[in-house]
């Protein structure tokens, strides 16, 4: 049995991560190891939360003696790594706090699968998931490939940037077989509603002003979640050792225009005259070192292992507000903050 530590599993990307693996591979033992910090959400997992293959871990990637212990007990044969601070705005704030989860976090796992492998790599993976923010910003041209020099504009990039340098060294230094995973924007269920599209639809649900910075300029690359795990699936057991990947959804939209979009799909959903909801757009100041552009080139994925985004972005954002409109008690959970007793609830007694 291949046992797999994936940290980050009750986040955003990594539930869905979590639920794939799960279901798909009875015969894997999936270790879901998450801090539960304000964006881990136990109620993602609730439908495969008993499942025989699957067992939840809290603890936090920091410590090094809780992660030695944790890959002495567990001796997993795999780490797909999602553990990380991720708000842009958030590491504006507090740089320190993106440092300490997304390097220190990610050294200490790099230690410890390296003390428990040695003498092994080559039955080993450590696969680290990134983002298509280390490359920087783009002009109104181009598009980042696995060769684009990296040039992080924000804490948060910056925390990304170091911690793939690591993941390489250590490929290059101690031979552990590494992968690596670059990302543009998610977007999809279970999303945690300080990010753009799920903070829009339960504005716009609640006739509340619409944030949009600047003036809605600045170009994503939209990639819907389920594809997301899909191809982190096809790169942890198909990608040769040390080699990088992008994934991106061959999908960019200015922000405005997104959500526009967004606005005529919700006005057509909640039975309100159509242009209603785009009255809610309210602009904000600019973010500090906000990028301009990112586009992901996801071609070397396609070519190497037969990987091509599932849906399109309008059907895409379609099941993603049937979603959240279907599941309006995890909206409110969740800012509220009451989502935060699942755990106790559901685990102080095992």
């Amino acid at each position: 049995m291949k046992k797999i530590i994936i940290t980050g599993g009750a986040g955003f990307i990594g539930s869905h991560v979590v639920r794939r693996f799960v279901k798909s591979y009875p015969e894997y033992s999936i270790v879901n190891l998450d801090n539960l910090t304000y964006a881990g959400n136990l109620a993602n997992l609730k439908d495969i939360e008993n499942a025989p293959n699957y067992k939840f871990v809290k603890g936090d990637i920091v410590d090094l003696k809780f992660i030695q212990q944790l890959f002495a007990d567990e001796q997993p044969d795999a780490v797909i790594h999602l553990a990380a601070e991720s708000h842009v705005d958030r590491s504006i704030t507090n740089p320190l706090e993106f440092v300490m989860t997304n390097v220190v976090g990610t050294v200490n796992l790099l230690n410890a699968a390296r003390e428990s492998w040695k003498g092994q790599y080559d039955k080993k993976r450590f696969y680290h998931v990134s983002t298509d923010e280390v490359y920087g910003t783009l002009g109104e041209d181009g598009m980042f490939t696995e060769e684009t020099a990296y040039d992080p504009h924000s804490p948060y990039s910056a925390s990304k940037a170091s911690s793939d340098h690591f993941v390489r060294a250590y490929y290059d230094t101690y031979g552990m077989d590494t992968v690596i995973s670059n990302c543009s924007n998610n977007y999809g269920s279970f999303h945690f509603p300080e990010k753009l599209i799920p903070l829009a639809i339960h504005n716009i649900q609640q006739k509340k002003p619409v944030p949009v910075y600047g003036k809605g300029e600045n170009i994503r690359d939209w990639l819907w979640v389920e594809d997301h795990a899909r191809a982190i699936d096809l790169i942890f057991h198909k990608a040769a050792t040390g080699t990088t990947y992008n994934i991106g959804g061959h999908n960019e939209w200015k922000n405005i225009d997104l959500i526009k979009a967004l606005c005529t799909i919700m006005d057509k959903k909640l039975g309100r005259e159509d242009g209603e909801s785009a009255q809610l757009i309210t602009f904000v100041t600019d973010r500090a070192g906000h990028d301009l552009r990112y586009a992901i080139d996801a071609t070397k994925l396609q070519k190497e292992l037969g990987w091509v985004p599932s849906i399109t972005f309008e059907e895409g954002l379609e099941k993603t507000v049937d979603w959240y409109l279907a599941n309006e008690k995890w909206l409110t959970d969740v800012t509220s903050g009451h989502y935060q007793q699942y755990y106790t609830e559901q685990y102080n007694n095992r």
